[in-house]
């Protein structure tokens, strides 16, 4: 957007996206970041696939409210393109973008941008994955005092978010853990800073914050 010479908006701390901006994000989400983070993993031996949420209509979206723009919420999730690239031995990577049907009769749509964690919760829930890890660039759940939190019940988790003991990007993780723990979904937010931490997180495990 600076490269554009467009300056961010925002509304009660959330970011406004116009139909400019849409562009740049959908431009740079599912093309530039999706490709470079697929190339990544093909580069050390994986076999990667890059996709979005409008693909397969995996995430039907709606659009939350003027003010924002094309900012949505995931209403539907459809994670048949999912499982078929998982089932052919490849790692989807996935773009934060949705799809709403705006008017089926004149085949009118909007692409919408949506928040990465909460799309992750709705797609974990959905596939009844074993685990949903949040990579980020804080030990994990930090309480009043900068503290780690080990662990959280999804009762406590509510409560830190009512009280804005967390605030930022943490929360719409911990929203996230809530969607995918109503389908049993093993939820963890860990340190994305240091090496090896999924490996670590998944076998050893004892790292970050797990919702429990």
């Amino acid at each position: 957007m600076a490269r554009q010479g467009l300056r961010p908006k925002f509304s009660k701390g959330l970011r406004v996206t116009d139909s400019v901006s849409l562009e740049i994000v959908v431009a740079v989400l599912t093309g530039l970041i999706n490709k470079n983070l697929v190339a990544s993993l093909i580069s050390i031996g994986g076999k990667a696939l890059g996709i979005s949420g409008v693909d397969g209509g995996m995430l039907i979206s709606e659009k939350r409210n003027d003010i924002l723009g094309f900012v949505g919420d995931v209403k539907k999730t459809n994670t048949d393109i999912i499982e078929s690239s998982l089932k052919s031995g490849y790692i989807p990577v996935i773009a934060s973008v949705g799809y709403e049907q705006i008017n089926s009769e004149q085949n009118k749509y909007s692409l919408l941008n949506l928040n990465a964690d909460i799309a992750a919760g709705h797609i974990a829930s959905t596939l009844n994955a074993s685990n949903l890890y949040f990579l980020t660039d804080v030990p994990g759940v930090l309480d009043s005092n900068k503290r780690l939190i080990p662990k959280l019940t999804k009762r406590q988790v509510a409560d830190l978010i009512k009280s804005r003991v967390v605030d930022g990007g943490m929360i719409p993780k911990l929203e996230a853990c809530l969607t995918a723990s109503q389908n049993n979904v093993n939820t963890n937010i860990i340190d994305g800073r240091k090496q090896h931490i999924l490996i670590d997180a998944y076998y050893n495990k004892g790292f970050g914050t797990t919702i429990i």
